[in-house]
Formats: structure tokens, sequence, C-alpha cells
């Protein structure tokens, strides 16, 4: 059985017993072997194994909105960080360019990375991120929270160790979610955990946990500006395409795919990012890559470095467009580097939704029922 089809019985699964009880359990972390009341299809989204376009489609074909609501917000969330994040990719680069330049201290950090601080709940969850490379979305809060507030670490050196160890990592909901944490992303609004949430979310497995409980917001002097947004366009220019590991759906591009000569699956080595992540987050990349490249009789799973040798014999790439990111960035180097002619090929459901990520969620919000009214149109 392929990823795919692991993804599809995974959401199928959900959206029949789950889902409906979605919003009243959501918020519990009952431990890494217990996760019925979410729906662990992170991963998929974030590779795009799954097309969460098509699966909010397919929820509304069985369930009313109003039922499901919460559910479909928190895909939209993810949505609204990417679009929010593509029309500012200077965050990006101020989040990389702070992982180089902060002051901390190392002794702390080294005990917060290694579980050995003297929170027994933040300990487990340096574990459970380890082992099972994910954690429950409330605990990833109050992970970040006790990591900048009570242990009194740079958010950027905490945003890159999740980026390192979860199998979802995504530039720019983990971005901006430890922005958010810190009162960076929602200025002079930061996030505090408190020791009754989560004895009460975690079924009383930890309580009295001396937490810092007051806290200022961080503060910064980093106001990035906002870009236009890039015309729709789906257009084979070149004789070979590039897909990266942030969205390796194909199904409604198979028509386009058959007319290259080569398909370049490619996925980065540890030296083309700037976050070097785990060897478990890479194996796991490295499968999901395999599975979809054996789709298509054309395609290549191929790393980044073996794809510098064979830039001298492309005159220029189409690539689906992987957002703001390791693999952007990595494009965007090859290219200035080799003069290396490039395509991108954007998604047009993208492009609407992101037009709405100006300003805050809920001014977002408001516009879902138009997205909604397009997604159910057009079956994408």
């Amino acid at each position: 059985m392929n990823f795919y089809e692991k993804a599809i019985i995974r959401s199928e699964s959900f959206i029949k017993d789950s889902i409906l009880k979605y919003d009243q359990l959501r918020n519990y972390d009952f431990g890494p072997t217990k996760r019925d009341n979410v729906s662990g299809l992170s991963p998929f989204f974030s590779h795009r194994i799954l097309f969460e376009y098509h699966l909010i489609d397919k929820i509304l074909q069985m369930h009313q909105y109003s039922r499901v609501e919460k559910f479909i917000q928190e895909i939209f969330w993810r949505i609204y960080w990417k679009g929010w994040m593509e029309m500012r990719p200077s965050v990006w680069d101020n989040f990389l360019e702070g992982i180089n330049s902060i002051k901390f201290n190392r002794k702390d950090y080294e005990n917060a990375m290694n579980a050995r601080t003297k929170l027994s709940c933040f300990n487990d969850w340096v574990i459970e991120l380890k082992e099972y490379n994910y954690l429950h979305n409330h605990t990833r809060m109050w992970f970040a929270s006790i990591w900048i507030f009570t242990l009194k670490l740079p958010w950027q050196l905490g945003a890159k160790f999740f980026l390192e160890n979860l199998k979802d990592g995504d530039a720019s909901s983990n971005t901006l979610s430890w922005k958010w944490v810190a009162g960076l992303q929602t200025k002079g609004k930061n996030y505090l955990a408190n020791s009754r949430n989560i004895e009460k979310f975690t079924n009383n497995r930890y309580s009295n946990i001396p937490l810092v409980d007051t806290a200022l917001p961080k503060n910064d002097f980093f106001f990035p500006l906002i870009q236009k947004l890039p015309k729709h366009h789906n257009y084979k220019k070149y004789p070979n395409l590039v897909i990266l590991d942030t969205d390796l759906f194909i199904s409604d591009r198979l028509d386009l795919m058959k007319k290259y000569e080569k398909i370049y699956y490619i996925l980065l080595d540890n030296e083309d990012r700037a976050i070097q992540i785990s060897k478990n987050v890479y194996n796991f990349k490295k499968e999901i890559m395999d599975d979809v490249s054996q789709s298509l009789p054309n395609s290549y799973l191929i790393s980044s470095q073996n794809f510098r040798n064979q830039i001298n014999k492309l005159e220029g790439i189409d690539i689906i467009y992987p957002n703001v990111g390791e693999n952007l960035d990595f494009i965007a180097k090859l290219s200035e580097e080799t003069h290396l002619k490039t395509n991108y090929l954007y998604r047009e459901i993208d492009l609407l939704c992101w037009q709405y990520c100006q300003k805050g969620f809920f001014n977002f919000k408001k516009n879902i029922p138009f997205i909604l009214n397009e997604i159910r149109n057009k079956h994408l």
C-alpha cells in the first residue's frame, strides 16, 4: 500500500467515524498512541499527498458545513498561513537570519533539546517529537510557550527544532505559529500556557507544572512589506518538469505531466537546506517521493546534489511551485548560480485563496463561503 492509498484510507475513516466529534475532542492530547480524536492528516497535507481542497469537497458531500465547520476552518488556517507568507516572503528570510544571529544560553538550549529540563511534560514532548516526529497541535502551543517564556529561549531556535523533527514540518505554518505564540505575529498578543489547561487537556497526565504565567509579548521592529501575487498560469514551457516535496499531488495534472520528456522529483539533501532535517524525517520524505515518482513512466527521484549534475543538459525547467521555504530557496540559488531558466506552475485555487491573506485570519474567514462555492462548483 502506497502513501496515497494510506492517506485516502485514513481520511475516509476520519470523515466517516470521527469528524463529527472533532470540535468536542480536538484539544485533548491523550498521548502519542491515542490519536483518534484528531485526523492525523497533517503529514499528507504538508506534502500534498492529499489535496486539501479535494478533501474539503469530499467532506461537504457527506456532511453539512455547520457540523464540520471547525475541522474545515483548521484546514483553512493552513491555507491562510501559506498565503500570508507568500505575500510576505521576507518573513522566512528574517527567520533564517535570526537563527544565525541571535544570542542564547547554549546550556539551556541543549538541555531543552535533549529533554533535560525540570519540566516532565516538556521532556516527554521532546522525546515524543523525536520518536514519532509529531506533536498534537495543542501541545505544540504549550511547547512553544514554555520554550519562549518559561525556559526563555529564542523562538527561532524552537521553530528550527520543530522543522528538524516534524514529518508535517511546514515553513509557513510552523514559522508563523511560533511567532504568534511569542506575540510577534499578532503584535502585542502572546500565548501563555498554564498548568490547569495542560492538566485538563492531557487527561490529568500532568499537573502542578511550574510555569511562568505572566510575561510580556516579545517585540521586534520587523514589519514585512506585502508583495503582489503572480498571475495564474499552468502551461508547459520547457521539456522537463521539477516536482518538490511540498506539492506532490498529480491526479489533476496527469494530462500535463504526459507532455514532459522527464519529470524530476527532487528531494533536498541536508547540504542544500538551511535547516537540516532529522534522519527519520528525511527517510519519510524519501519514501513518499519514491512512491509518487513511480506513478509516471517518465519520472525519476533524484537528490538535489545529483540534480546539480544534470543542469548543463537543460535549457530550462518547469517547476510545480513549491511555496516559500527551503525548496524555493534551493531553486532560486541554483538558478542564480547556473543561470538556469525557470517557469513556475501555480494552482488557480491557491492564488484565489492567497489574495485574501493581506490581513488577519478573521478577514480571510469572511471569504470562506466564496471559496467553498468555488470548490463545490469546480470539484477541485
